[in-house]
């Protein structure tokens, strides 16, 4: 490009190298446009109105100037055809931190210590625990299940006897869920659950502390008894069956949101020194139902036999599948028998297997009764409890009575009392004597006949 000047009687062309066009600040465009006074203000002063390059005409004077007919704009600038200023960007809120930022941290943090806030149970350091099972030893473990052990422990501040489960590390991701999950269970109270006193949530540690019971499991009063061990009555195990069904009630019916149980059976049922059942291991999927990751228990967890079988077939427990459990454990506490026993014949190895040809029979109930216990039982009683655990255990499951149904049977079965005995029939040994007795008496007229047969025959012969 090449700037014209004009001079007396000739034209010299100087080649001019313009400079790379840039955006004037405000201040000098102002200024700019003082020092022409030809020029209208622009923000943009290469996208303006104006001809030219702002620092030529800055290096120049005014006079020096060519006209605005012979100035042609710099090729590399191209002016748009219409001009829309950027628009002012709007206060918003912040953007959401990003996952592991300092906000996130702290917004975590501080749901963490609402959720403790939330939770009734003392919150314990896992040097209390070790230090009241002396570190877990093998000889404190009393049970295990599918993701937990249990073992008895003692606190060194308060010598209370606890029962510290011990949950499988590995299976709790999400620590907001299982604080949520204790925030739940630690309002569940009831005479027939066991209670909760604490917890644990050091690092990737989950413990659960429960008060002790201290007579055993149901499993231990009902199965493979010593020799010098008493059985368990009639009316003691309908106490259980009235207790534990009232703590599943509880669950179903008054915890809120309501609490499906899941594994019900008779090694869950714990015994106090006063035969009072209180049901354990309830709401454990509670603990991992937010983060998703807790183990979910299946029938091969130690519960074959005592499942639904929609249980068996989905994985998936309901109130309705807890019904069915219980009509389990109601067979075995009358029968005496296992869920599941391999020493017996195979037709007999499942206890409802076992029991259903009999629950079509009312003249075969006296069959079901544990051969351990003696005839204390009403027979009425047997009937109704024995027809209870009929419809508990209905392959559909809408047919199956709510717990609130069989909490008012078993109630009113606990209140019977048993049947008065049978009169004893009279020994043999005292009808004996009685019979000689007759004899005698029998021998003595038929001598004294003989002995007046005799004096009067003597007395013909006289005559």
């Amino acid at each position: 490009m090449h700037a014209l000047r004009s001079y007396p009687h000739r034209v010299v062309a100087r080649p001019v190298v313009p400079p790379p066009p840039r955006l004037l600040g405000a201040h000098k465009v102002a200024a700019t446009g003082r020092r022409r006074g030809k020029r209208k203000m622009s923000c943009f002063p290469c996208f303006g109105g104006g001809k030219g390059n702002d620092d030529d005409d800055d290096a120049e004077s005014p006079g020096d100037a060519a006209p605005a007919s012979n100035m042609a704009p710099p090729a590399m600038v191209q002016a748009p055809a219409a001009y829309s200023p950027a628009p002012t960007a709007a206060p918003t809120a912040a953007a959401p931190p990003m996952p592991g930022g300092a906000n996130h941290a702290h917004e975590a943090s501080a749901d963490e210590s609402s959720l403790r806030l939330a939770i009734t149970g003392q919150a314990f350091a896992f040097r209390e625990l070790a230090a009241a099972t002396d570190h877990f030893t093998p000889y404190n473990l009393v049970g295990e299940g599918g993701f937990f052990r249990v073992y008895k422990g003692q606190l060194e501040k308060s010598g209370q006897t606890v029962a510290i489960k011990q949950l499988d590390k590995h299976g709790f991701q999400d620590n907001n869920a299982f604080l949520s999950g204790v925030a739940k269970l630690s309002k569940l109270h009831h005479e027939n659950l066991v209670d909760i006193i604490g917890y644990c949530a050091d690092g990737d540690q989950r413990l659960l502390v429960y008060e002790s019971v201290p007579a055993g499991t149901l499993e231990d009063h009902l199965f493979d008894l010593p020799a010098d061990k008493k059985p368990m009555d009639w009316c003691t195990r309908m106490k259980v069956a009235h207790g534990a069904a009232q703590g599943l009630e509880y669950l179903h019916e008054t915890a809120n949101p309501p609490v499906v149980y899941g594994e019900f059976k008779a090694s869950h049922i714990l015994l106090d020194e006063r035969s009072t059942p209180k049901l354990s291991d309830f709401g454990l999927a509670q603990l991992g139902q937010a983060g998703g990751s807790m183990p979910v228990a299946s029938p091969m967890m130690g519960s074959f036999g005592c499942c639904a079988p929609e249980y068996d077939r989905t994985g998936q427990a309901t109130m309705k599948s807890d019904v069915y459990s219980f009509g389990v454990v109601l067979v075995q506490l009358i029968s005496g028998r296992r869920a599941v026993d391999t020493s017996k014949p195979v037709d007999e190895q499942n206890v409802v297997t076992w029991a259903m040809p009999m629950f079509k029979d009312q003249k075969r109930y006296h069959e079901l009764v544990d051969p351990l216990i003696k005839k204390e039982y009403a027979a009425k009683a047997l009937n109704q409890v024995v027809a209870m655990a009929a419809m508990c255990l209905q392959e559909e499951d809408s047919v199956r009575p709510l717990m609130a149904d069989v909490v008012m049977t078993l109630g009113f079965l606990t209140a019977m009392p048993p049947d008065p005995p049978a009169p004893a029939a009279p020994p043999a040994a005292a009808s004996e004597p009685k019979k000689d007795k007759a004899e005698s008496d029998h021998s003595d007229s038929s001598s004294s006949s003989s002995d007046d047969e005799e004096d009067e025959e003597e007395e013909t012969e006289e005559q």
